[in-house]
């Protein structure tokens, strides 16, 4: 079995309870600029904090990569919040999720990882599940905007997580590569509001989801960058972007999103892909 991939099954739960936080509050109509930038107010300090008592906190000129992945995550999961105002999570979750794709193909153009026969059974079983599990007969198509939206934050994240990767490459430690992202995604995310809306929502009653996802964000991101120290990016970053598997189960429990055959055999094939990914 590819080694992390333990850590990265782990990961993936978190992402998937993560994409549900999201769902939630934009059910609830939180506005998706404020709830990203209260996110970051617990996500930044927590992951620094843990980095530091960790000892594992040491910024050199490699951490640099995280925060570029800073600058691209803020770009993913705002455009994926916004675009859940209007969309199902059954449906742009795994659109979402896809990016490991992109992260994959370059994975094995920039950084020489090996493409095996699994790796590729794995992908096309992938794009099978996703296609199972949008493409429903005589379903209303998505919304144009959600899925403009949706589609811009899984390139975004793609490159986040080859950021990371080139990082821990050469020599940044986990904690610290999550923890430059964090700061960036953080600063950026407050000034953009601060311009916008000239104050800053302390008291808003959003906390009650941004504070649960910034959590479980932490937990997946430290957790993948440990797998990624261990196994190849090509093999970690799409196993814990399956998430989506998880997430459409779950959507379907609690928000009564539908789950017919189509999507029950999409669900299949994507675990199908996970198995092959983790022979690698």
């Amino acid at each position: 079995m590819t080694p992390g991939i333990g850590l990265a099954l782990c990961a993936m739960l978190c992402f998937g309870i993560g994409d549900l936080i999201y769902k939630r509050a934009a059910a609830s109509g939180a506005e998706p600029a404020r709830f990203i930038m209260l996110q970051a107010w617990v996500y930044c300090p927590a992951i620094t904090l843990y980095a530091y008592l960790s000892g594992t906190l040491h910024v050199h000129a490699s951490a640099l990569w995280g925060a570029f992945a800073g600058l691209f995550s803020l770009t993913a999961f705002y455009n994926f919040a916004r675009s859940l105002q209007s969309g199902a999570v059954s449906t742009n979750a795994p659109i979402f999720r896809l990016n490991f794709i992109l992260t994959a193909v370059l994975a094995v153009l920039v950084l020489d990882e090996t493409l095996s026969a699994a790796k590729i059974a794995a992908l096309v079983f992938t794009l099978a599940a996703v296609w199972l599990l949008l493409a429903e007969p005589h379903a209303a198509r998505p919304e144009f905007r959600s899925l403009a939206r949706v589609l811009i934050a899984t390139i975004a994240l793609g490159l986040a997580n080859l950021f990371l990767k080139v990082g821990v490459r050469a020599g940044a430690l986990p904690e610290t590569m999550v923890a430059a992202q964090a700061w960036v995604f953080c600063s950026t995310a407050t000034v953009l509001i601060l311009w916008r809306d000239r104050s800053l929502p302390v008291t808003s009653p959003i906390w009650r989801f941004s504070a649960p996802a910034a959590v479980t964000l932490v937990v997946g991101f430290v957790l993948l960058l440990h797998a990624l120290t261990l196994g190849s990016v090509s093999v970690i970053a799409p196993v814990t972007q399956m998430s989506f598997v998880f997430t459409a189960l779950a959507g379907a429990a609690l928000f009564g999103e539908a789950l017919n055959w189509r999507k029950r055999i999409g669900l299949f094939a994507a675990v199908a892909a996970l198995a092959l990914f983790a022979v690698g």
